[in-house]
């Protein structure tokens, strides 16, 4: 069986090929670094969401809807980071609407689950090739929101 190719008992002969022909590539997974990076831009991209801050700010999913929040956040990094399939818009949209009708009991059907879904899906594509300049960007331009402090809404009463 040297020469480059193997018997397997029959009339045929199958041929050894370079180790990159007829090989199926396999989704790269995210270095430790880029998914803390990426955890970063995910929180970057949905807090400032206006749907979701309204539903945080009149408690739509009781009283720990920030930290219902914190977790739709925590599971599109999960799903990220952990499945090694490739990853589908529509799947990450299914997420997002699932949290959104289970946790704060609303639907958003004005096309912003789909934006939310498609700007996520390309900073994951950026974080695989190692390249974090739209997550920099959104640092740059994202306002510091204290999220500790619930008084604001206080003190214009």
């Amino acid at each position: 069986m040297s020469g480059g190719s193997f018997s397997c008992g029959g009339n045929f002969k199958l041929h050894k090929y370079p180790s990159n022909i007829g090989k199926i590539e396999q989704p790269k997974i995210l270095t430790k670094e880029a998914v803390t990076i990426l955890g970063e831009g995910i929180s970057l991209v949905v807090s400032p969401w206006t749907a979701l801050r309204t539903a945080i700010e009149f408690e739509w999913a009781g009283r720990d809807s920030r930290q219902k929040s914190d977790q739709l956040a925590s599971d599109i990094l999960s799903w990220f980071a952990q499945t090694k399939e490739t990853h589908y818009i529509d799947d990450l949209e299914n997420i997002i609407d699932e949290c959104l009708i289970l946790s704060f009991n609303t639907e958003i059907e004005d096309g912003n689950v789909e934006e939310i879904a498609e700007k996520l899906l390309i900073m994951h594509e950026d974080c695989l090739q190692g390249n974090f300049e739209s997550i920099e960007k959104l640092r740059n331009s994202c306002p510091v929101i204290d999220e500790n402090n619930d008084d604001s809404s206080d003190e214009e009463d």
